[in-house]
């Protein structure tokens, strides 16, 4: 492999190859961890009545147990992103679904709620900051042009791990109890994190931009494609993927990304408010319309199902018509659906149809905003532009089922929340709109899947 030559970049390089045996089995490692981020925050919720029964602790109490997970993912998400940018993918990655699996198990010990809430937090940063290194990774694996397709897989693991939550659940509770749900949920990423240990790579684009080895670039470029060991390779760094400054969050808000930056967590933020919010009222609503309770948690499992199939069919449609096109028209139908579903009949056909739908515009609408925060940032700040995107959307998601909370204190009926979630997501429709007119500053929502 010639690397003094001027030629081509590794990830252009990567961009002109078909897709190897070894990109498709590290995306599909880091498919692995995404599907534990998705069953880790159903946990708790499934197991909540069981826990309060065997532990005693009233069930009105457990408003901060639940969003604990959901602050330490913020939290976690912002530091690691950062850290990633300097430091790697690959160990960050590694450590924090350790720590899920340790903080998961020890969970199932738990006898008192302070232990409870503290060990909710600390698996909740484990899985934190896994999440934007497993996406800025895939993304540094993937063609550009393949890459809405990888991010959007990788995105429905979450809905998957959620469906996969409520099976496992609702057969081990039966046999052996809540407390073996989270065994389970310590010993599967155990495994996990010992399998990476041994099988993930860390991103080329990142060792190129640090100056590794040349060797060990070119052995993994051999495992790309064989083909590849012939051509002039540049190791040398892509212009804007050199190290990160010291303050790499700064950086979000340099060469006149400010305002794409804001306009980019504006609707991460009412995203996950709306999933969060719609997931923990809408139990409520179909039971306040007279529907049994069992119907609104099937309702709800219609939202999770539409996830999985919204989040898979993001890459294509972003492929096709563009990010900008399609999450107009996501947030834009998520809007009109939450009103709809404000005076949802007694068909349940009809309703969980409408649940399904939501489920579909609202999930592949953040698996896009995955997307275009992995596009939109360059190699040296692209964790760190993912992990605070994740993390802005994370208080929405705290904020959301509080919101919720107290307007039903202040008299507020179910369906008079819906038409609150269904502002929330017209003004996501309406920051995404007012993107087009900031042309004088790079914009999220038509960054280009190009390789440099």
């Amino acid at each position: 492999m010639s690397i003094e030559a001027p030629a081509l970049s590794v990830s252009s390089l990567i961009g002109q190859s078909p897709l190897s045996r070894f990109q498709i089995r590290t995306i599909a490692l880091l498919g692995l961890v995404t599907v534990l981020d998705g069953f880790d925050a159903q946990t708790i919720g499934y197991l909540a009545p069981s826990i309060a029964e065997s532990t005693h602790i009233p069930i009105h109490t457990f408003g901060p147990i639940f969003s604990a997970s959901l602050v330490g993912l913020m939290i976690a998400a912002m530091i690691t992103g950062p850290v990633a940018d300097r430091w790697g993918r690959k160990w960050p990655i590694i450590l924090c679904t350790l720590s899920l699996a340790v903080f998961s198990f020890l969970t199932g010990f738990a006898t008192s709620f302070n232990q409870l809430l503290i060990f909710r937090f600390l698996t909740g940063f484990g899985l934190g900051g896994a999440m934007p290194n497993v996406i800025s990774l895939a993304t540094e694996y993937s063609p550009k042009r393949l890459l809405p397709i990888v991010v959007s897989v990788l995105i429905s693991g979450m809905p998957l791990g959620g469906l996969l939550c409520g099976l496992v659940s609702s057969s081990l509770i039966l046999t052996w109890g809540w407390r073996s749900v989270f065994y389970t949920g310590g010993a599967v990423p155990l495994a996990i994190s010992l399998l990476l240990v041994l099988v993930l790579p860390e991103s080329i684009e990142f060792l190129v931009a640090q100056g590794k080895d040349p060797e060990d670039i070119g052995n993994i470029l051999e495992r790309i494609s064989p083909g590849l060991a012939a051509a002039p390779i540049s190791l040398a760094p892509v212009l804007g993927d050199q190290r990160p400054s010291r303050a790499p969050v700064k950086d979000l808000f340099t060469e006149g990304r400010a305002v794409g930056t804001l306009l980019l967590w504006f609707p991460f933020f009412m995203s996950l408010l709306v999933i969060y919010f719609i997931v923990s009222w809408l139990p409520a609503l179909f039971r306040d319309s007279g529907m049994a309770i069992s119907t609104g948690v099937r309702a709800a499992a219609f939202f999770s199902f539409g996830g999985i199939f919204g989040s898979l069919a993001e890459g294509l449609l972003i492929g096709g018509f563009g990010a900008y096109r399609i999450l107009m028209a996501e947030f834009g139908l998520a809007g009109l659906l939450i009103g709809a579903l404000a005076f949802v009949p007694s068909s349940f056909g009809l309703a969980v149809t409408l649940t399904f739908a939501l489920g579909f515009v609202v999930m592949g609408a953040q698996a896009g905003l995955n997307v275009q925060a992995a596009v939109f940032y360059p190699m040296s700040i692209r964790s760190t532009g993912i992990g605070w995107g994740l993390a802005i959307g994370r208080i929405g998601s705290i904020v959301g089922p509080l919101i919720g909370g107290v307007l039903l204190s202040n008299g507020w009926m179910p369906r008079q929340l819906l038409f609150f979630g269904a502002v929330c997501a017209i003004s996501a429709w309406l920051a995404i709109f007012l993107s087009s007119f900031s042309r004088r500053f790079p914009n999220a929502y038509s960054a280009q899947l190009h390789s440099p």
